[in-house]
This record gives C-alpha cells, structure tokens and sequence, in this order.
C-alpha cells in the first residue's frame, strides 16, 4: 500500500536513490529562503537607528543655523550704516555690507554640519569592516547598534555550547537481542535523519560491523520513516516498527519504561549524556549513551558575559537532566529543557516582554524561529544556511569568543559614534561666535570664509580620523587565554 506524506520542502539536495513527488507552492521571490534573503538585503540598506538621531539634529540646526547667520549680517551691517564702531575696523577696499556678509557667510560656512552626517556612517563602515575582519559578519548597522543594548544571552546547546559532533560513548542492552542486530535496527531508522544524534548513531554502527567483519555500508530497507520533532524517529524497518528517541517517544507510542530503563537513563543523564532508547515493536530493546564535548571556551565565555552585565541562559530540546548538567559546566543557572523550536522563540519574546533586549546564539534550522524573533540572532557559521540567513550576525569562526567580540565592538562603536557627535558639535559650537565676530571688537581676530572652510572640513577629517581609530580595535585578550580543563561530559568512555 502507497503511504503519501505532505511535508513543506525549504531547501535542496540530491536525490540519488528512491523518489520524491514535489509540488511547487512558491517560487522565486516567494520562496522562503529568497525572502529570508531579501530582509537581510534590507537591513544592510537601513540606517542605523542612532542615525536618525543626527538627521533630527539636523532638521532643526540647519535652520537655526541659517537663522544665525543672517542674524549676524544684519548685527554688523546696521552699526555700520550708522557708524556704530570705528570705521577703521573695516579692511581697505570693503565697506560695512561686505564686513557683515563675510561674517554671515563664516558663520554659514563653519556650521556646515557635513561631520554630523558623517559621524555615524563611517564609524559602522569601519567596525563591520573590522569586525569581518575578525570572522564577526555583522549585518547591516542596525544589528550592530542592537549589540550594545544586549543583557540576556539565550544559548542552544548541541553544535553552540558543545562541538556539534557527538559520539555514542556506551550502550545498553535491556532484552535478549544482540547488540549488533539492534544497532543494525537502529542505524537503518536513523539513516534518513539529518540529525548529529542520528549521524553519530549510524557511524558508531558502521565503526561495530568492522568489528563483527560484516559490510560497514550495509543497511536494511526502511519504509515509513517519520520524524517526530524534539522526540526522536519512527519507521518500519523488515516489518518491524522502530522507535528512536527520547522518553517523550516512548511515551508517545505507549512503550513501557522498566526501573532499568529509568536507572540507566539517570545514571547517563548525570555524566550529561544524552540517552538515546531503542524500542521495537513498542518494547524498548536497549539504548545508546551519546556524548557531545563542550567547547573548551564555553565556560571562559559565560563568566567574561557575566562580567559584562549580561545574563546567560539555555534553552535546549534536550532532556532536563543532560541540559542541567551541561549547564552545570559552563556556569549557567537559567535552564529551559526539552523545548521545540517554536517554543525557543516564545521564550526569547516572554523575556522580551519584560523589557529585556536579548540574544540568540544557535546553530540549526530548529534555532531559526528564534534566531529571527530575538533582538540580535547571533549564528554559528558552521551552522545551517537557514540559520546563517535568519540570524543578525554571524560567528565565521564558530567560537564562543567571537559573541563577545560583537558585543564588545558594539559598544566601542556606539561610544566611537559618541564621539563623533563631540567632534562635529564641538566645531559648531566653538566656531559659529568666532566667525560671527565675537572676539573682533576685542582682538580683532576674524575668521574669513576661506578659514572658516578650512575649520569646517577640519571637522570632517576630525570624525572620519575618529572613526579609523576603530581598525585598531582588538579581541579581549584575557577572553582567549587561559585554558580551560574538560568536564565530564566530555565523553571518552570506553564503547560497551
């Protein structure tokens, strides 16, 4: 009997063997990853919200500016039609209207506030630049100055806080049938995952046939395959129903769950294992312990966080008791446990709703959701396209090391961006009541248009001279130091 399965297809392979019917619902610019695109496309346009600053300081200083410099004008033109001030103050070959129109035009001329439109745009040119430099793919300026603001952290754990390459590190038989006839079952359920517990379970599988002298690439044929999101797989593998996955599972197709099973679920969830049941025909068979190293900058970088101000948390598909222990590890005390992607983003837009401005680090198409719904979505780029496409900001090198990085240039740039507003207001500020003749009467210091333009380019050279000092910007290097010792959940056990 021909089974049909409806599932939303979202990106492309290659069909060797078998065949897949696909109907095309969307194309081209309506497909999910070309309008995923298209938003990135835009926030790279859009202009950084601190930007919009200067264009309101600008709506109103330009007038105010001209204003000023008419004002000045008529101060020196009218005391000089009546001889209000000594007529020796004029220069030879000029007269009063001229005096009072080279001050107008000083005053016009060095309040020009090209430094103030170049005050942002050049300080996140140069810290994308330099932040692509050191592997941080900052999208657009926008996410750039989302960074500063960042005070909670949500990490994912398999492939972000551990290497993404796990290993099955034991196993466990609970019935009569041989090892390898159940990894056998196991490894030919799992082949269609793209799952990392899937793929370690079909390597360790091929790696126990060269132990047996059977063919490592042999599998048997599997009909039904199904996958049951945060829970595991299912498929009829010669005739015999296979469930792979966690307790949910189990729990789903009404497997029973002996004290064995439970004490040695327990006992590998305490080593911060991930335990992996076995159930054919509904009768769990065995199951496989699964070890995913932590990254050996993992727990540096929760605490340098910490120092930051910033609240660390975890949210995982996982189970509680493995979650809890790898959270253990790194020092993270917050911890959301066997959730769906669905529900990672719920959790990020709760914390939002408490007016926290968070961040997402993750790696999957299941860390997508939330990637997209956090303020900043940080990816790892050894991560999937979908979650590179979704995400703010991606981490090239896929190190920990590198979410500090982006917060930390952030906030050098926004005080960078600062600055910048000192400089460029700080001419105008300074520069207006000299070229408007303050210190003439007294001195008889005036500052021509030609000066005044010179001052006034001065101050772009000033903000975009600013600006560069940011390609001086450096790693925190007491982050990078340091090595860090592996906790038990590094695996390393020996295959039983």
């Amino acid at each position: 009997m021909l089974q049909l399965s409806f599932l939303k297809v979202i990106g492309g392979t290659v069909n060797d063997n078998g065949f897949i019917i696909v109907k095309a619902t969307h194309v081209g610019s309506e497909t999910a990853l070309s309008q995923i695109v298209q938003l990135v496309e835009a926030a790279q346009l859009a202009r950084a919200p601190v930007q919009r600053l200067a264009d309101k300081i600008s709506r109103f200083f330009v007038p105010t500016v001209v204003v000023a410099a008419f004002l000045t004008w008529l101060g020196w033109f009218i005391p000089g039609q009546l001889h209000l001030y000594p007529q020796q103050w004029i220069p030879k070959a000029m007269d009063s209207f001229e005096l009072a129109l080279q001050f107008g035009i000083s005053v016009l001329v060095v309040a020009c506030p090209c430094a103030l439109g170049l005050a942002t745009p050049t300080a996140v040119m140069v810290a994308t630049g330099k932040g692509a430099s050191l592997g941080v793919l900052i999208k657009g300026g926008n996410a750039l100055e989302k960074a500063h603001k960042i005070k909670t952290i949500i990490f994912d754990k398999t492939g972000t806080l551990t290497k993404g390459k796990p290993s099955v590190v034991q196993t466990k038989t609970f019935s009569k049938i041989p090892l390898l006839e159940l990894c056998d079952l196991t490894a030919s359920a799992e082949a269609n995952s793209e799952h990392p517990l899937s793929k370690a379970i079909v390597e360790y599988t091929k790696k126990l046939r060269e132990q047996y002298g059977s063919p490592s690439d042999h599998m048997m044929d599997s009909k039904d395959f199904e996958v049951h999101p945060g829970a595991g797989v299912s498929a009829n593998v010669e005739g015999k129903l296979v469930l792979v996955g966690n307790k949910r599972l189990m729990q789903e197709f009404e497997a029973p769950m002996s004290s064995e099973v439970e004490e040695y679920m327990s006992e590998m969830e305490d080593l911060a294992r991930t335990c992996v049941l076995v159930a054919i025909d509904r009768v769990i068979c065995g199951a496989l312990a699964v070890s995913d190293p932590l990254k050996p900058e993992a727990g540096r970088v929760i605490s340098h966080l910490s120092s930051m101000g910033i609240t660390s948390i975890m949210v995982t598909g996982d189970n509680w008791a493995t979650a809890k222990s790898i959270a253990k590890q790194v020092g993270i005390s917050t911890v959301f446990a066997e959730i769906d992607p669905v529900g990672k983003a719920e959790k990020i837009k709760d914390l939002q709703t408490q007016g926290l401005a968070v961040a997402m680090v993750g790696d999957g198409v299941n860390d997508s959701p939330a990637l997209a719904a956090a303020d900043v979505g940080m990816a790892i780029g050894a991560g999937t396209d979908v979650a590179i496409e979704a995400a703010d900001i991606v981490l090239m090198k896929s190190s920990l090391v590198d979410v500090i990085t982006a917060i930390d240039l952030s906030r050098k740039t926004l005080a960078k961006i600062r600055l910048n507003y000192v400089w460029a207001l700080g001419y105008n500020v300074l520069g207006m009541p000299i070229a408007a003749g303050v210190l003439f009467p007294f001195t008889g210091i005036r500052l021509p248009p030609w000066l005044a333009g010179a001052c006034m380019a001065a101050s772009s050279v000033s903000v975009v001279c600013s600006s560069l000092l940011l390609q001086l910007y450096k790693k925190p290097l007491h982050v990078e130091e340091a090595p860090m010792t592996a906790g038990p959940g590094d695996g390393g056990s020996n295959l039983v």
